[in-house]
């Protein structure tokens, strides 16, 4: 009787330990963030490459399929591009399929700038791909420059993700919603970071362009430069379709308004949206600047509120 008893006892123990290995990755790794309720994406429309953008640097490494387009780097060079026009505000954003295997050192990046404008005094709005090694997910690092970099006075605001899915396998709409009171970062239309205007010195304000390039960064992209890019495995191709670049032109007139990212009145996140970033930042962000105790945080005051 007692036999049977442990045996009863060990089994019942054996399904509650497969039922919790089977639970626990749905907790949140197997699962979609939940659902933000609204789809800024699909309300803008799409244009293609040739519309709306043009090669920048190496043209060489820059070619045209069905979906969009392919860059990449090798040893020779990189290559990046460059929107027609400067925006002071909008959704700017592209489906993006990043190159599996090893790809440490070399960074994919979609993002905003007056770089050429502004040299050692620009605003920048980065979504950037850290690469990565064998066996590792990628990094997606967002980040806010405000008037300083170049001069020794770099000020980067990173905060760094993990992804709930393989951006190696499929095409993912990545996005920079830029208003004059906040820029959200949206993954497949799910809010992943919201950054507030605290005050003119912490936020963009000046035009900027559009930009998407692949580099070598072999000094700080993986594990602060700890991996770097190894060229037995070259070309690093990212692949770039879906574009869309909606809002007010640096040459708009003045009552030009700004698009929103939620359907509210007040253009504010709902809570579904709100929900769905709270969800994001607790399972998958990796690295918030502002909970960094060696950052110098009097140079970022909107960490204080």
């Amino acid at each position: 009787m007692a036999l049977q008893f442990h045996l009863i006892i060990n089994t019942v123990l054996l399904l509650l330990l497969l039922l919790l290995i089977i639970l626990l990755p749905l907790a949140h790794g197997g699962q979609r963030p939940p659902s933000p309720g609204y789809y800024p994406s699909s309300r803008f429309r799409s244009m293609s490459f040739r519309q709306g953008y043009r090669n920048l640097w190496g043209p060489n490494h820059l070619s045209f399929d069905n979906n969009g387009i392919n860059i990449w780097l090798d040893r020779n060079s990189g290559s990046g591009f460059k929107s027609v026009k400067p925006f002071r505000s909008g959704y700017f954003g592209a489906s993006i399929k990043l190159q599996p295997g090893y790809t440490a050192g070399v960074i994919t990046a979609f993002y905003l700038s007056n770089n050429e404008a502004h040299p050692g005094n620009h605003d920048e709005v980065d979504i950037e791909f850290l690469g990565t090694t064998f066996g590792k997910p990628y990094t997606l690092q967002t980040n806010v420059y405000v008037r300083g970099s170049g001069d020794g006075r770099i000020i980067g605001r990173e905060m760094k993700f993990h992804l709930w899915f393989d951006p190696t396998q499929s095409f993912h709409h990545y996005a920079i919603l830029w208003s004059p009171r906040e820029i959200i970062f949206l993954v497949d239309d799910v809010p992943i970071r919201r950054y507030p205007r605290k005050s003119d010195a912490t936020f963009p304000l000046r035009p900027m362009w559009v930009y998407g390039s692949i580099w070598d960064a072999s000094s700080w992209a993986t594990e602060d430069g700890k991996y770097k890019a190894d060229y037995r495995y070259q070309p690093f191709i990212g692949k770039f379709s879906n574009f869309k670049a909606t809002g007010c032109s640096a040459y708009a007139p003045a009552r030009c308004r700004s698009v929103s990212a939620s359907p509210a009145r007040s253009g504010r996140l709902t809570w579904q949206q709100n929900r769905a970033m709270q969800w994001v930042q607790r399972h998958y962000m990796v690295y918030n600047y502002c909970f960094d105790h060696k950052r110098n945080h009097a140079l970022t005051p909107e960490c204080w509120t």
